[in-house]
C-alpha cells in the first residue's frame, strides 16, 4: 500500500469511504469483470447484496448511493462507474430526477456499452401496517417526522381533529378493512409493475405472511432473495447464496394482533417499534410527532390528500 493511498484513506470522510468504489479510492483494481450496476432507492443496496452472492457471475458489482442522495458533484463518478457497466438492473426512476440525469433511462443514454437493463419495483406493502404511509411536501421533499421516518394515519388524524391524549389516539378497524388495504396495497404494486418493469415481486408478498416486510418500504429477506432469483434467473445466472443478517431490518414497525388476526397470519405480535436496537414506544412516536405536527401542519394536509383512498379503506372517520 502507497503513502498516498494511505493518506487518501485516513483523509477522506466515511461516506466516501463506504462507497468507496463509486468515487474511485478502493486501490483494488483485480477484479477486471464488467460491471452490473444495481440502480435505485434504499432496496437498491440490498437487493445488489444478493445479486452479488451469485457464484461464478461474470460481472461484478459496486455499491453506490442510493438515487435520493445523489447531487451534481456526484455525476462524474457516476459517468465513470458507467463507462464500466454492461448490464443495469434499475427502478423506474423518471428521467432528470432531482434535476440530475440520474433517471433510469439517462442511464442508457449515457452508457451505449450497456447491453442488459432490467426494470424492477420500488417496493411499498402496506399490508402488514395499514396505518403507516410516507408523506412528502414540496416545500421540502426530503422532510420526515421525529422518532421514526414515517407517519401513521391514526396521528395524522388526531392532529386534524384536535385529539390530543394518547388514549384518543387509536382508532377502531374493521378485519374486512385490514384485508382490503393489504389488497389495494397489492393490487397498486401489481399495476406499477405491469405498467414499468420487466420483473415482478407483488405475487409474493401475501404468502411470505409477516416475513413480507420491516416497514411499508423495507421488505424482508425472503422478498429479495425471491425478486433476486427473479433477476438471476433472468440473467441466466445461478440463484443467490443465503444471507447471514437481514438487510432492511434496521428498522422495524410494530405489527398489531388484530393484523395478524385478519390476514391470518403465523406471527407474534410487536408492540413498539425497534430503530438500530433501540426500543421505541408508539406513545413516545406519538407525542413527538403531534408536536412537529403543530409546526408542519402542511404534512397533515398532504397526508389527508394524499391517502383519501386509504382512509375510506380502513373505514376512518373523513
Amino acid at each position: 500500500m502507497t503513502n498516498e493511498y494511505y493518506s487518501a484513506r485516513v483523509t477522506t470522510d466515511g461516506r466516501t469511504l463506504h462507497y468507496g468504489s463509486f468515487y474511485g479510492v478502493d486501490a483494488d483494481t483485480s477484479d477486471t469483470r464488467p460491471v452490473l450496476l444495481v440502480w435505485g432507492n434504499c432496496q437498491a443496496e440490498a437487493l445488489r447484496i444478493v445479486l452479488a452472492s451469485s457464484a461464478n457471475s461474470p460481472f461484478r458489482t459496486v455499491r453506490v448511493p442510493p438515487v435520493h442522495e445523489l447531487t451534481a458533484t456526484d455525476i462524474p463518478h457516476v459517468e465513470r462507474l458507467l463507462q464500466q457497466t454492461r448490464a443495469v438492473i434499475a427502478q423506474p426512476v423518471r428521467a432528470g430526477y432531482r434535476g440530475l440525469p440520474i433517471g433510469t433511462a439517462d442511464l442508457t443514454d449515457m452508457a451505449p456499452s450497456i447491453t442488459i437493463r432490467l426494470i424492477w419495483p420500488v417496493i411499498r406493502y402496506s399490508g402488514l401496517y395499514p396505518w403507516q404511509i410516507i408523506v412528502r411536501h414540496p416545500s421540502d421533499p426530503s422532510a420526515v417526522p421525529p422518532g421514526v421516518p414515517y407517519h401513521d394515519l391514526r396521528t395524522v388524524l388526531a392532529a386534524r381533529d384536535g385529539r390530543t391524549r394518547f388514549d384518543e389516539w387509536d382508532l377502531e378497524i374493521s378485519s374486512r378493512g385490514i384485508v382490503d388495504a393489504a389488497q389495494a396495497s397489492i393490487a397498486e404494486l401489481d399495476r406499477r409493475e405491469r405498467r414499468d418493469c420487466d420483473v415482478a415481486i407483488s405475487d409474493v408478498l401475501r404468502p411470505l405472511g409477516s416475513a413480507a416486510a420491516h416497514t411499508i418500504n423495507h421488505p424482508g429477506n425472503a422478498v429479495l432473495i425471491e425478486l433476486g432469483s427473479r433477476i438471476l434467473d433472468a440473467l441466466g445466472l445461478p440463484g443467490p447464496s443465503s444471507l447471514d443478517r437481514e438487510l432492511l431490518g434496521v428498522v422495524r414497525a410494530p405489527l398489531e394482533r388484530r393484523v395478524i388476526d385478519a390476514l391470518g397470519l403465523e406471527a407474534v405480535a410487536r408492540s413498539a417499534w425497534t430503530v438500530d436496537g433501540v426500543v421505541l414506544q408508539e406513545q413516545a412516536i406519538h407525542d413527538q410527532q403531534m408536536s412537529w405536527y403543530a409546526q408542519h401542519p402542511e404534512f397533515v394536509d398532504a397526508a389527508l390528500g394524499r391517502y383519501s383512498g386509504l382512509i375510506d379503506i380502513l373505514g376512518l372517520p373523513t
